[in-house]
Formats: C-alpha cells, structure tokens, sequence
C-alpha cells in the first residue's frame, strides 16, 4: 500500500516496523526495502521477500553517526572523517561489527555496513523508531534480488505488491544509484561499489585514494556480476557499435529497444527508443527509471549506449556493466 510520507504515516510506518513488519521508504540513493535489524524474524521475512541469499549482507541505515559504537566494534580516524564529511549522505561504511550485531545483517562476516541518509522521509523514519527503542533498519533496495533497483514508490509497488506492510512515498531518489561503499573492516579503505561519492571526493578527505576492491573482497550489497538486470537481455555497446548495430538491423528493428545518451534515433528505427540526460547527474538520477520502462517494453533484447570515461561516470558504468552482465 503506498501512502503519503505524512508525519502520520511515517510513525506508522515506524510502528510496524518495530512490530517486526516490513516497511518501503524513499532514501537520496534508491528506495529501501526494511526490516527491524535487531529483530531476526523480520530480516528472515526481508531476505524471502526479497528472494536475496541469506550469505548477502544488507546495509544498517542509522539516525545520525552517534548510533555507531552500537554497531561497530572500532571506527577508523579514516571513516570517522568520511563520516564527518558525508553524513548524512550516500556513504556508506563497512566497519568491524559490534558484539550483539544479527549474522543475518552481516551475511555471517565480521563486519557491518552501516550509513545515516539525508533524505527528509528516511530520516524522520529513523527517528520515529528510535523514539520506540530502534536503533537501526537494515534496508536493502526494494526490488526483486538481482532485478533493477527501485527510485519510485510505484517502482516498489510492481515489485512487491501487498506484500509489505507500507510504502511511504517520498517522492523519486535524489540520486538514483546506490551508495558509494568503502571498507575500513580490514585495514586501509578499499572501494567496495562506486557511487554518486567519487574516488576523487574520498581522496580529498582521506589524504590519498583508496584501493580498488580486488579478489577476496568483503562481501557487499550490490557487487556481484550480475545485478541491476533487466529481464529482458541488455547490451551494452560503445556509440560506434551501437550505430553499426542499429545499421545492420535494416527494418527488422522493432523488437529492439535503445537507451542511448548522444547518438540520436534514426528516422528508420521502428523499437523503443530511449534519450537518456547526456551529463552524469541526470543520467544517473532516471538510470533504472530508464530501464524499468524499456523493459516493460518486452522487446527482444535492450541495447545501451556505453557511457563516457571520466570519474563522474564511474558508478553509471559500474551498474550498467552489472545489469549487462550474461554468464
């Protein structure tokens, strides 16, 4: 059921929350699918709801940053600047767990994902849960596991249908992509998912950049190949290919459907034909808006314009990597 994000319903929602109930909420990134993440029995509904395996930890949205001591054992002079510089904001933090922290948050690993957004809606949520003796919603994005990220209530409604309790409707996402993850759990910060937080903008607090995940990586939200996806096969094709794609076709292109960002429709082509903004922002902010559509469009396969190079387009190229991604 969605619902406005009135000061009402967002105590309701906070009330089947701590009821052990499942609750959608708008966040700056994407919307948030959450759970109680001190009470077990929810997160198991959350993880079968969601179809997501229990191995696959989930992120702990907080109130504010004083929340941290009860979830994470040790805070690094590295995470508490980023935290300072960036919360409340689309950051989050992998952290040593604190004693008393669910494995089902965790996946079972000995460390914790915790972020404090700035969306209005998620924020006075947070606080109406904290007022009933909750101090955390473990949160991961409102869509099917795998399938693409939610940044609409109506989003979660198709997701979902009756099968949680409220949706609160604050509106699209800010940003329209996940948070920036940064691992401080074993030693110097290591990139685990670029987001709307560039390397640049971490370098600029932490004094150098931090490395880029590589094998033997903390498990995290959002990092397998495959994630992000469509139903419908995608491509992704840089502009050169996709021209002498879409040129090859000939007239038998109606099955196909584009998601193109500076190559312009031919006037032959017959598909769906998508323009998405042409700087990263915008880009960014309609992404999964963008496919959603074009898959609904039950075409024979999407074919997705690769994005540019540059730091401002890493974290667009990571999840269209992800959501292209065929074993």
């Amino acid at each position: 059921m969605i619902v406005p994000a009135t000061a009402e319903n967002v105590v309701r929602a906070a009330q089947a929350l701590a009821a052990g109930e499942l609750v959608a909420f708008p966040t700056e990134t994407v919307y948030g699918l959450g759970a109680n993440a001190r009470d077990a029995a929810a997160l198991g509904r959350l993880f079968a709801t969601k179809g997501r395996p229990t191995e696959h930890p989930v992120i702990v949205h907080l109130a504010d940053a004083a929340a941290l001591p009860r979830w994470a054992k040790t805070v690094p002079a590295g995470a508490s600047a980023l935290a300072r510089a960036f919360w409340p904001g689309p950051l989050t933090l992998i952290l040593p767990r604190a004693d008393g922290v669910l494995d089902a948050v965790t996946g079972g690993q000995a460390s914790v994902g915790l972020r404090v957004p700035s969306q209005p809606v998620a924020h006075a949520l947070l606080e109406a849960l904290a007022a009933l003796g909750c101090d955390g919603i473990a949160a991961p994005s409102a869509n099917r596991f795998g399938q693409i990220s939610a940044t609409t209530a109506g989003h979660v409604a198709e997701e979902f249908g009756d099968a949680i309790a409220l949706i609160l409707d604050g509106g699209p996402s800010h940003h329209g992509i996940e948070s920036t993850i940064v691992d401080f759990s074993r030693g110097d910060p290591v990139v685990l998912r670029p987001g709307s937080i560039t390397v640049d903008e971490l370098a600029r607090v932490l004094g150098a950049p931090p490395r880029s995940a590589g094998a033997g990586a903390t498990r995290a939200s959002g990092t397998l190949a495959s994630h992000y996806a469509p139903r419908t096969p995608a491509k992704l094709l840089p502009r050169r290919e996709l021209l002498a794609a879409i040129a090859g076709l000939g007239g038998a292109n109606a099955h196909i459907s584009v998601l193109a960002h500076s190559v312009a429709q031919p006037p032959e082509f017959e598909g769906a034909w998508f323009d998405a903004p042409g700087e990263s922002a915008g880009y960014a902010q309609q992404l999964y808006a963008n496919l959603r559509a074009l898959d609904a469009r039950e075409a024979d396969e999407i074919w997705i314009e690769a994005p540019p190079d540059g730091p401002d387009w890493v974290a667009i190229g990571d999840r269209l990597r992800r959501a292209t991604h065929r074993d």
